[in-house]
């Protein structure tokens, strides 16, 4: 049904993912403002109000149409076992059509890195983007030297598949990434027999 609010809601071991609401302002901008460090040599430089009501207001709505429209999927990763949220993960860009494809970009507060979650997460996501929302190419970048997030898309299944040149602003500096795909019927390194 067109303009029908979509609920999306995926369930993993220990995580649920879902939008963020506008009640999950506190906890997002205090995990953000306690991650500072962590996160900022990895991200955009934030705006001066980046860890405002205003601004997160602004990004639930953003989701809110991003979904409805189907060109994103932003998810909030929240604990089950004690309703924390631990980070966030969006599927942008989405293409129809021929490419059918989508990028994805992903956080997690310094607390709750090298526990698994990511990767639960992002296992997850492909996982729906293949089968629920019918992707073909889902596809990933990060700086070369992010080797813990580079091992990462490794073990979910992405492949290398080159640099891209000046590829995005990151703490204020046009940055080279490395890029990854996944892709859902991967015949990349087999043979006509396997």
């Amino acid at each position: 049904m067109l303009g029908a609010r979509k609920k999306v809601r995926i369930e993993t071991e220990r995580l649920t993912l879902r939008p963020p609401a506008h009640s999950d302002f506190r906890a997002w901008a205090a995990l953000r403002l306690e991650s500072r460090d962590f996160l900022t040599p990895w991200e955009p430089t934030w705006a001066p109000d980046h860890l405002t009501r205003k601004a997160f207001t602004n990004r639930v709505y953003w989701a809110q149409r991003s979904i409805a429209n189907g060109a994103a999927l932003p998810l909030f990763l929240e604990r089950r076992m004690d309703g924390a949220l631990l980070g966030a993960i969006t599927l942008d860009h989405i293409k129809r059509g021929p490419a059918q494809s989508g990028i994805t970009g992903y956080w997690i507060g310094e607390q709750h890195a090298r526990q698994g979650y990511m990767r639960e997460t992002i296992t997850a996501l492909v996982h729906h983007a293949f089968t629920v929302m019918d992707l073909s190419r889902i596809e990933a970048g990060c700086l070369p030297e992010n080797t813990a997030s580079r091992r990462l898309l490794e073990q979910c299944g992405y492949k290398y598949e080159g640099v891209a040149q000046s590829y995005l602003q990151i703490n204020g500096r046009w940055r080279n990434h490395v890029l990854y795909a996944n892709l859902r019927h991967d015949r990349r390194g087999k043979t006509d027999v396997g």
